[in-house]
């Protein structure tokens, strides 16, 4: 009854609904496409932009199939879309080096937006950020650190605006979490 509800409420653009329908299916959806690309990476970006592309289109769910099951279909299609690309585009290979290099950019001031950051001891703080994974600590950075809006992100990122903030949501969550371990 409660999943319906924040159906409903996802379809008049209700924020809280969208969030919680998330973490209710997040594990199931990333779950599932994990076993079949058995690449962490991968299982993650397809379920942002599952998530994205549900949230775009959550008018056109049809209540008598399982939310679930509808969430999965789309899952399919955004893996079958991103293979497709693969074997369509040329690859450049980066190494581990390279992607550390890239993703490894840390902005060590405090802006005067994120008083939180302010607040508590920064170099703490980046300390658990650095345990993100690289993509998620790319957009906290660009986000609190270099002040920039939701859209500027994801012209930087090539991505989604709706990707990026499902990006954003799951960074900060995670974030969360580990400083709620640490404690």
């Amino acid at each position: 009854m409660e999943i319906k509800k924040n159906i409903e409420l996802a379809k008049n653009g209700d924020q809280v609904a969208f969030t919680f329908l998330l973490d209710h299916y997040w594990n199931e959806v990333y779950g599932f496409m994990l076993k079949r690309t058995e690449n962490e990476t991968d299982a993650e970006d397809i379920t942002i932009e599952t998530f994205a592309k549900a949230f775009d289109k959550i008018a056109t769910y049809n209540p008598e199939f399982q939310f679930n099951t509808w969430l999965i279909a789309i899952a399919k299609n955004v893996h079958i879309d991103m293979l497709r690309k693969r074997k369509s585009s040329l690859f450049v290979d980066f190494s581990d080096e390279d992607d550390y290099h890239t993703y490894n950019i840390a902005d060590t001031t405090p802006s005067a937006e994120d008083k939180l950051i302010t607040e508590q001891n920064l170099s703490q703080l980046l300390q658990y950020i650095k345990e993100l994974k690289p993509h998620y600590q790319e957009v906290i950075q660009l986000r609190y650190f270099q002040e920039m809006t939701y859209q500027e992100i994801a012209d930087i990122l090539g991505e989604s605006l709706n990707n990026v903030k499902i990006k954003l949501l799951r960074a900060k969550k995670l974030l969360a979490e580990i400083i709620e371990n640490k404690r």
